[in-house]
């Protein structure tokens, strides 16, 4: 046997070895997210930021800002409080400064997690606005490689479409958008037609998004996570103490009939599929979201640019691991890791 024979078979056992060893076995690199919540109104927010800052540890996203598409006086020390108790307390946070919903907690959570865990931010005063953020992280990162996952209202969206340029990039919001941003993920709309909340209660900022936004738009409709119930098994998870987010589902689940099963988990699968990617749970279907006057959606199948979830594997597996994800512990980690 010749030496070129021989060599060619060691190299082939050395990857055979490498490959069984999970050395060559391809690692998903870490997705750069912005995160857009209207943390308050509802609290399957508060899910879908415990799955993100998980896929953060496990070295799947990088969290690059947690942004608020309301003003409720509360909403940036919420997100404080759930940044820090993951151990990520240095999060840029944002929060729109001129008109915005202002819809807020009515459960009372917000009050009992903001006085019981630590939290540097004490204001929306103490942040800066959301679209002075969103240019500012957008103009130092690579080009085409952000995902901004929207889990509420599109005002900042919308806003950020509008703006000019600054100190932070010359180009104007679209510009920038379309230069920085890979694509964009949302909870949004209901499918193949209806009216969903996050889009109808800012109709004007739901319209210029989905008219004007120039990356691909995938969005997880109120269909899809409407059959998804979270939360129960984090509330009967003994080991797990002084847990912001079990607080919050603790306190929430029993004020409604309709989550005695759990809360319906509309947020986490935006979270899910922004990071993870849609498969196997979804396919999706292609075309283009339409808006009508009244705030509800529509979708024409012969348009381009948007698509939206459709289920493809039993919703039980989806929920198991949501429900999974959501009772993941912080990690300790360097600072600004």
């Amino acid at each position: 046997m010749t030496k070129k024979v021989l060599l060619s078979i060691s190299v082939l056992v050395l990857l055979i070895n490498g490959f069984v060893m999970g050395q060559s076995a391809p690692k998903q690199q870490a997705v750069p997210v912005i995160f857009d919540t209207d943390m308050g109104p509802d609290y399957d927010d508060v899910g879908a930021i415990a799955l993100l800052h998980a896929f953060a540890d496990e070295g799947q996203a990088t969290i690059l800002a947690t942004i608020a598409s309301t003003n409720y006086p509360k909403v940036t020390q919420v997100l404080s409080v759930l940044n820090t108790y993951f151990n990520r307390p240095d999060v840029p946070i944002g929060v729109p400064k001129g008109t915005a919903v202002g819809d807020k907690d009515t459960q009372h959570w917000s009050d009992t997690i903001t006085a019981r865990y630590p939290h540097r931010i004490r204001s929306n005063k103490d942040v800066p606005d959301a679209v002075a953020l969103y240019r500012q992280i957008l103009a130092k990162q690579p080009d085409h490689s952000v995902t901004i996952i929207t889990v509420g209202f599109l005002t900042n969206l919308a806003n950020l479409l509008d703006s000019k340029s600054d100190k932070y990039s010359t180009l104007s919001g679209k510009e920038l958008v379309n230069l920085k941003v890979r694509k964009l993920v949302s909870m949004a709309g209901k499918f193949p037609g209806g009216r969903e909340y996050n889009v109808f209660r800012d109709t004007p900022s739901s319209k210029k998004v989905f008219a004007n936004w120039p990356t691909p738009i995938l969005m997880s409709g109120f269909e899809i996570g409407e059959k998804i119930h979270s939360g129960l098994p984090l509330t009967r998870n003994k080991a797990i103490q002084n847990s912001p987010v079990k607080d919050v589902f603790s306190i929430s689940l029993p004020k409604s009939k309709e989550d005695k099963e759990g809360r319906m988990s509309w947020d986490q699968t935006a979270v899910l599929v922004g990071v993870r990617g849609y498969a196997p749970y979804y396919t999706v279907k292609t075309g283009r979201l339409v808006m009508n006057a009244d705030g509800s959606n529509g979708w024409d199948s012969a348009g381009k640019g948007h698509s939206y979830l459709v289920v493809s594997r039993p919703v039980a597996e989806v929920e198991t691991l949501i429900n999974e994800l959501m009772q993941h512990q912080p990690q300790k980690r360097l600072s600004g890791k």
